[in-house]
């Protein structure tokens, strides 16, 4: 099959910030719910933890560099509603005993202060899901597992809230996607080469299967595993391959998905399998990542993957909010590898915590009043604009998760900026900072916001 090739029209990726950003420093973008208690003099905790040297640091390490930029924004104007904002994390290395251990210390320790935790991994939100409701500590997750944001059954709604739909939700809507593309995707079937674990199988249920059959599409019954420390998967991405799949999906992040189109290359189908994956596969680190394997034609191997982008993206420069971050970022010198998912959504996972810490306060009385009990009902009354409308805050009649996504495809700009690069000779190429040149990744939507499937039964 050859890979999908449209790509709508591509804004520049930027490096540095846009002579009218420039300029003028923009108000922040979100329209926040007015403070009605005075809380200066205050300390507003954010309490966060996980892998940040493990396998999923390449994705969360602009997490911290973006939280600490939004506290920076915020004391450097007098704080919110008077109190400073404060992190307090540390790093599980993507261990779950660590997890346990920094979890143990954090009630312990700030048994007083921890009503609202923000988690990084669907591994951690199992392990701690009832804990987190046995202790009544919300906790905000960019995605997490069915088990943990409904439990075992699938149907009980438990303290965590993810950003992003579920794994399973976001390949029921990649299935739609290849149905309604039959010239694209003419005869579909669908190959998992992907992680072990919560997040690596999330999608190759029952109920994903039959769904996505109902569309015409199929999937192979066996998923083909590798562990994150792998370096060879030639076996995993050639028993795909010889069971029918014309169509890889992956969910792994970083240098998973980098591995895998290095392997495809490596067996010369990287025109004939079209590759593609939950949200983390449209990751800068990726982009970068990928860049260490050339396809025939002198562009990265993950050029031409697919996958969900549940959210706004920094080459969507109409968006306020993208405007907004890409200003702070630039601001504060950051590097291009930080300029990633977990640097967008951070942000927007503080201004919801922020939102959240506003409404409750406002609503008890002050802020030593606040507990997770009283945190609970506010988020799930609330229906906010994330950042003024980088994604949604909705979590009504039970839902734990995000509901909106569409589909993108991974490239690398032009040296004009206006599309995408054919081959290294018309790619923007920068250095490196080690003597080399990179290319550009940029992600571009091909499908509008749209509420995904319900597989979760």
């Amino acid at each position: 099959m050859k890979k999908l090739c449209a790509v709508l029209a591509i804004l520049m990726f930027i490096i540095g910030a846009l002579p009218s950003l420039a300029q003028d420093m923009m108000d922040y973008p979100s329209d926040m719910t007015a403070c009605e208690i005075d809380l200066t003099g205050e300390t507003i905790n954010i309490f966060h933890f996980g892998d940040l040297s493990g396998p999923n640091a390449f994705i969360t390490q602009p997490l911290v560099a973006a939280v600490t930029d939004a506290m920076s924004y915020w004391n450097s104007r007098g704080g919110v509603c008077g109190a400073e904002l404060q992190q307090i994390y540390e790093d599980t290395g993507g261990n779950l005993e660590s997890t346990q251990s920094v979890y143990d210390r954090f009630t312990n320790e700030y048994a007083d202060e921890l009503d609202l935790l923000l988690l990084y991994s669907s591994n951690d939100g199992e392990l701690l899901r009832e804990q987190l409701a046995e202790d009544e500590i919300v906790s905000f997750i960019s995605a997490g597992s069915i088990e943990s944001l409904y439990g075992e059954d699938g149907q009980t709604p438990g303290w965590l809230y993810a950003g992003n739909p579920l794994y399973i939700n976001q390949f029921g809507f990649f299935c739609q996607f290849v149905a309604a593309n039959p010239v694209a995707f003419p005869d579909p079937v669908i190959g998992f080469v992907t992680w072990p674990g919560a997040f690596g199988l999330a999608g190759t249920e029952q109920a994903a299967d039959d769904y996505c059959a109902g569309l015409g599409v199929e999937v192979l019954d066996e998923p083909q595993i590798f562990l994150p420390t792998d370096s060879d998967i030639l076996t995993q991405v050639q028993n795909a391959i010889d069971s029918g799949a014309n169509i890889i999906y992956t969910n792994t992040l970083a240098t998973g998905p980098a591995l895998i189109a290095g392997t495809l290359v490596d067996l010369g189908m990287e025109d004939e399998i079209q590759l593609a994956g939950v949200n983390w596969v449209m990751d800068t680190s990726v982009g970068i990542l990928g860049q260490r394997v050339l396809k025939p034609n002198g562009l990265p191997a993950v050029d031409g993957m697919i996958g969900s982008m549940p959210y706004l993206w920094w080459t969507e420069l109409s968006s306020p909010a993208v405007q907004f971050v890409m200003q702070q970022f630039n601001a504060n010198n950051r590097s291009p590898a930080e300029q990633n998912i977990a640097y967008l959504v951070a942000w927007g996972v503080v201004d919801s915590i922020i939102e959240t810490t506003i409404r409750t306060v406002n609503a008890v009385g002050s802020l030593d009043a606040v507990t997770g009990a009283d945190i609970r009902p506010i988020v799930e009354s609330m229906d906010y604009e994330v950042l003024g409308g980088l994604y949604r805050f909705h979590y009504e009649e039970g839902m734990r998760d995000g509901v909106l996504n569409r589909i993108a495809v991974l490239k690398y700009a032009n040296s004009t900026m206006s599309g995408a690069a054919t081959g290294p000779d018309d790619a923007l190429l920068i250095d490196d900072g080690a003597g080399g040149k990179l290319f550009v990744p940029i992600v571009v939507p091909l499908s509008d916001f749209m509420e995904v499937p319900q597989l979760r039964g």
